[in-house]
């Protein structure tokens, strides 16, 4: 018997919409489980074939679980904000807020044919106020805690100030930026803009100089993925290594809790070991060589006991070190091979004219 699936599945679809047979509600009678898929992005294309690659066997998956009698949560949601919007909306002279909404109905029109069992109930719109509302209020929490190495956890900034006020830096174990010396009365004794300075070295978010991917036509920071072969992947503009004031996040102090945690989720070996590469903690000392010209730089290594046959050091050709131990007469060279090589792949990149 031929199936005919406009018939049968627009049946079932409708069935479905108007039961709200997969809005999840809160049951304590039957075990509970969580399916959660990758947000896509709304672009005015559409749904690509890689969306329902992945999300179908997370449906049949969560279909499974529901006939096995538990309560499932599975919830969709639309990664909305950001600079793919920004773009659209500045190349097409419309309103991202038109334009979003417009390729979220779109999408969901797409994702409800293929018939995917979403509990749209639950649906989260990353642009919307009502969301990103808790990104800042979690921020905020970050500026307002640092990682006590101790206790392994975040304590209020407020008692670090506590510490301060007693024994200064003494017998500080928290994560920072740079080791800080300091005595209760020289504490006491600086201005608030000093004293916050000094903080701002301890807070889980803080500002810092970092070399970033500066994209000018775009006009914007650019996350590694968003590059290619020195070129943004979005518009295909020159994209250069700059040292910029950023925001940045503590993560590394969470490096051993995320080791630890590992051991603690049903995951196979390799997607764990996977996990261990990027959190990538590693273990090893930092070492103090001298140049020629007696300037002194310090270097990170896991392997101390290969040092006695290193035979040279490499510095990347960004680095601020590279003017201060560059000899006069090799500076021309210095510079032109600096510049070849800061977009890296980049072919819109020219050498200097002698």
């Amino acid at each position: 018997m031929e199936y005919n699936f406009r018939e049968i599945e627009q049946k079932w679809q409708a069935y479905w919409k108007e039961n709200n047979t997969y809005k999840t509600d809160i049951n304590l009678t039957r075990p509970k489980y969580y399916v959660l898929d990758m947000f896509p992005y709304p672009s005015g294309a559409g749904l690509h074939v890689g969306h329902p690659l992945g999300y179908i066997a997370s449906d049949i998956f969560s279909r499974y679980k529901r006939l096995q009698g538990f309560n499932v949560l599975h919830p969709m949601g639309f990664d909305a904000y950001g600079l793919p919007a920004e773009q659209y909306a500045i190349q097409t002279g419309q309103h991202p807020a038109v334009t979003t909404a417009k390729n979220i109905a779109r999408y969901r029109e797409q994702l409800d044919k293929i018939g995917f069992s979403f509990d749209w109930n639950r649906e989260i719109r990353t642009c919307e106020p009502d969301y990103y509302k808790w990104t800042q209020w979690a921020f905020i929490q970050m500026f307002n805690h640092y990682f006590d190495i101790e206790l392994q956890r975040a304590q209020p900034v407020s008692k670090l100030v506590e510490k301060f006020n007693i024994s200064g830096s003494t017998g500080i174990q928290a994560a920072c930026t740079n080791e800080l010396y300091f005595s209760a009365e020289e504490w006491m004794s600086k201005n608030e803009k000093e004293k916050q300075d000094i903080l701002l070295n301890y807070r889980i978010a803080y500002l810092a100089d970092l070399k970033v991917n500066w994209c000018s036509e775009l006009g914007t920071v650019l996350a590694n993925d968003e590059v290619s072969e020195g070129v943004s992947v979005r518009g295909g503009h020159p994209v250069e290594q700059r040292v910029m004031r950023q925001w940045s996040l503590r993560v590394s102090a969470y490096a051993q809790r995320l080791l630890d945690g590992l051991d603690k989720i049903d995951w196979t070996d390799s997607l764990k070991e996977t996990q261990k590469n990027w959190i990538g903690r590693s273990e090893g000392a930092e070492i103090k060589f001298k140049t020629s010209t007696n300037f002194e730089f310090e270097v990170f290594t896991t392997r101390a006991d290969t040092i006695f046959g290193v035979t040279f050091m490499v510095l990347a050709p960004e680095s601020e070190l590279v003017k201060i131990c560059t000899t006069p007469d090799q500076a021309f060279e210095v510079e032109n091979y600096s510049i070849s090589t800061k977009n890296e792949l980049n072919a819109n990149v020219l050498p200097i004219e002698k």
